[in-house]
Formats: C-alpha cells, structure tokens, sequence
C-alpha cells in the first residue's frame, strides 16, 4: 500500500506516527474510554469514599483510594500486566515481566487497530478500581500501613489470577461470558472486601452504630463520575468505536437507570422514605449488573437486568443483612458485598441467560471459540442451542464459583501475612479520633486560615456556679477552686492589719 496515497485526507495518510495498522478514531475513543475509568476512580472514588462516611474518617477513606490508584499503576507497568494478559506460566497466571519498552508498547495489540499501551492503560485502570472498590468494604478502621501492603500484594496474587483465566489465556478464557468484569471485577472485589473486612475486624462500636454521611451532595458528585464514567468502563471493552460499543452504552445507562428506581421504589414503599445513599445504591448495583452483558444482550434484557438488579440487592442488603447472623458478624462498611458481589453474581449469571447469538459473534469475532448463546435464546431454537444455552449457564456458575473460592482464600492468606508484620486494625485511641491521629489531618479545616477548629465553645467558657452554691462576696465569673484562693488571700490580708509586724 502507497503510504502517500492521494486518496486519503492528509490527517489519515500514513507516517512513522501513525502506521497502517493504527486506526485514529478507535485509538482516540480507546483513549477517551481509559481516562473515563481512571476519572470512576480519581475523583469519582475518591470523592464518594471521602464524602460518604462519618467526618472523621473523611480524609482516610479517600486518601486510601487515592493512595491504591497510584500503587497499583505501578505494579501493573512492572509485572501486573504480563501476569495477566502476558506469556502463560501457568493455566492460571502469566510470567511477571515489564509492560515499559517502546518495542513492546507501541505495536499492535492483537487484532486490533490500536497500539498495545492502549490495552495496558485500559487494563491498569480496570485494575485499581478493582482495589478501590474493595477498600469500600474496609473504611473506617483498616490501618493505613497495613493497606499499603495489602494494595500490592493482592493486585500481584488475587487480582491477576482473574484476570487471566477470564480474560487473558487461561482455562476460562473460552467459555465464559465477561464482557466488561462483572467477575473479574466486581465479584472479586466484593467477595475479597467482605473476606479482607472479617479478617481485619469491625469499626469502632460508636461508627458502627452511627455512620453518617459528612456531605451528602459531594456524594453524588462522586456517583455521578462512577455513572457517566461507566461509558467508558463498558464502552471501551470492544476496542473500537463500532456498533457492539454504541449498544454497550446504551444498555449501560438504561439498566442504571431501572435499577436506580426501583431500589427507590422499594424503600419507598417498606420505609416510607425516599433515601439519596439508597438511590446511589441501586445505581451502582444497576451499573455492575449490566457490566459483564452490555454489549451482548438486547435492550429489552437490559431492562430486565435493571429491574432485578434493583430488587435482589435490595433484599440482600436491607432484608437478609439484618436477619442473618453471619452477615452482621462482618463489618462490610459501605455494603461491597451486596453492590458489587451479588450484583457482579447476578449479571454474570443473567449474561448466560440473555446473551445474543448474533451480538456474541460480533464481539469474540476473533476468539477461537464463541460462547454462548444465552440459555434463553436455546430454548427458543431448540435442539443444539437448548444444549449449548444450558452447557452455558453451567460455565457462568462455574466462574462464579472459581472467583468466589480464589478471593476468599488468597485474601485470607494475605490478611494473616500482613498480620505478623504489623495490625491490620487500628488502636482504640485512634478509631476514637480519626483523621487527626492516623494523618495529622481533618477533612474540614473551618477556622482562621486553614487552622484547626477551635475547642468546642462549652469548652472554652468559665463555668458559672448556681446563686445558692455561692459563698458571700464571690466573684460569679470566678470558678469555684480559684474563689477559694481569692477568700483565703482576703481573710490573709485582713488580719495582717490587725497584727503588728513582725508578731505573727
């Protein structure tokens, strides 16, 4: 082909920057698709954490958010990436290696039309929401030490492990339908936050029993990231501006927006109350939901999968959590299980069900098997598809399965590990205080010119003693001890003049 084709406009012709293979409309939307996760989690996150807890955990809970997102980029470019997506070492993970050369970064990835550092920067933005999603279950008492190795540790041995059985070359890669994470991501992150939040212990008693948000509209802020940014989150899983990411977006919103109310419509009509945290929540559940379909199912399934993931995480969080004994031993502060594992759980399970035959083989075009089709597509053409639609469901249990046992065991080990080196939990004296004694800072510094709030006015005021407890000629704004000086001082001075020098 003539690079210099006259053919093309001069913005598409050919160069050493932009090689035949580099389509600039995919590699720009793959681009804009990264940098909308990265901003789910930096501010999104970060935000929502800092905002939707008690005011003296607000500076911890987005610091560790902010502290993970940096960890784990990091990690990803030095081994992370080619444990997950690289040479096999085993059936279930890749060789560590570096994702930093030029050689390595700038040609193309696979069969795409787009240079490999797209993928690795797509990818490392999927990873350290996976952490920060799971930090949700631990706000609030996790020592800040300890979560700076637990962030590493659990990327390196829990994290690409999942990764590459579904998504990269292992033994899962062919069978399983995960179109955007609903298991890599959100199954893993809620059955790993609620395991992590029994190892390292519950919150203090008081939060536990009072944790409110500190400012419910910087809540919604940070949910708006989470919601807008999820375009980006299924949208970019296709690798292309093509028409299986146009549909991913648009069954992304609609299932978000069925959940969102039907969770309000059920604390509604069981609580009488039309709750913001409880509509952030059903938006979150409607988002992981849709994760693992959205690009192959069709928008009348996506607004079945609203509606489900609206109402079953309802009940499992606000009916089943308060019944259950085992649920309450758990401190899932911000309730990760519920939002993220049994709606993660939920949309893999639904993708069996719904999955399009035509839009699956659109999507695994260059796949060496196409999944599927949807269990429910199988009953309605009978015969192989009613096998294959079953073999199917059974696939999906199966993953399920996998990620649940592989979470809850590596984490466990991870807790105990870090454990021996230093307290997963805070000191008492510390959970009393909060941001001050973990980092020397407060999230709100109202007073003066960034300075700490002055002691509480009660504090500061002299104590006033009732009329009738008073002694005669005590001074009222004198408290109690320093008046009996002064009396002492007054009885002392009147009998000096009565007593000659020196005769005391």
């Amino acid at each position: 082909m003539n690079d210099n084709s006259p053919s093309l406009p001069v913005g598409l012709a050919f160069d050493e920057g932009s090689p035949y293979w580099l389509n600039k409309g995919d590699n720009a939307w793959q681009l804009t698709a990264a940098t909308m996760v990265g901003l789910q989690s930096v501010p999104g996150l970060v935000i929502l954490y800092g905002s939707m807890v008690k005011k003296k955990w607000a500076v911890n809970s987005a610091f560790m958010a902010l502290y993970a997102f940096a960890a784990v980029l990091i990690c990803w470019v030095l081994w992370g990436y080619h444990m997950s997506f690289g040479t096999p070492m085993i059936s279930m993970l890749g060789k560590p290696d570096q994702a930093m050369t030029e050689e390595f970064l700038l040609r193309q990835y696979q069969r795409s039309f787009l240079p490999t550092v797209d993928y690795v920067f797509y990818q490392f933005a999927f990873a350290a929401i996976t952490v920060i999603l799971l930090a949700g279950s631990l706000l609030g008492r996790m020592n800040f030490y300890a979560w700076m190795l637990f962030v590493p540790l659990w990327l390196t041995f829990s994290y690409t492990v999942g990764a590459y059985t579904i998504w990269g070359s292992g033994f899962l890669n062919d069978f399983l339908i995960d179109f955007s994470g609903g298991y890599v991501i959100h199954l893993s992150s809620g059955v790993a936050g609620f395991t992590a939040a029994y190892w390292v212990g519950p919150r203090h008693s008081h939060d536990r029993q009072h944790f409110p948000p500190n400012n419910i509209i910087h809540m919604l802020g940070g949910a708006g990231f989470l919601w807008m940014g999820w375009t980006g989150f299924n949208g970019g899983s296709p690798l292309a501006a093509n028409k299986i990411t146009s549909l991913a977006i648009l069954n992304t919103h609609i299932c978000t927006a069925m959940s969102l109310l039907v969770w309000l419509s059920l604390d509604i009509i069981f609580y009488f109350k039309s709750s913001v945290i409880g509509a952030v929540q059903g938006m979150i559940t409607g988002l992981v939901c849709i994760t693992p379909a959205a690009g192959i199912v069709d928008t009348w399934a996506a607004i079945i999968m609203g509606a489900l993931s609206g109402s079953i995480p309802w009940y499992t969080m606000m009916v089943l959590h308060k019944k259950s004994a085992f649920f309450q031993q758990v401190d899932d502060t911000l309730g990760v299980f519920h939002t993220h594992a049994v709606a993660g759980l939920l949309g893999g399970i639904l993708s069996g069900l719904f999955a399009q035959p035509d839009l699956l083989d659109i999507f695994y075009i260059s796949a060496r098997r196409v999944p599927g089709p949807g269990f429910v597509y199988g009953i309605v053409n009978g015969g192989e598809k009613f096998q294959r639609g079953l073999r199917q469901l059974g696939y999906q249990l199966l993953g399920a399965l996998f990620i649940t046992a592989w979470n809850v065991v590596v984490t466990s080990l991870i807790c105990i590990l870090i454990s021996r080196i230093i307290k997963l939990r805070m000191d008492e004296d510390d959970l009393e205080i909060g941001d001050d004694a973990v980092h020397g800072e407060e999230a709100y510094a109202l007073w003066g010119d960034g300075e700490r709030d002055p002691p509480p006015l009660r504090f500061r005021m002299t104590p006033k003693v009732p009329s009738f407890c008073r002694r005669h000629g005590m001074n009222p704004e004198i408290p109690t001890e320093q008046a009996d000086n002064q009396q002492k001082v007054l009885s002392r001075a009147a009998s000096l003049e009565t007593t000659p020098l020196g005769l005391e």
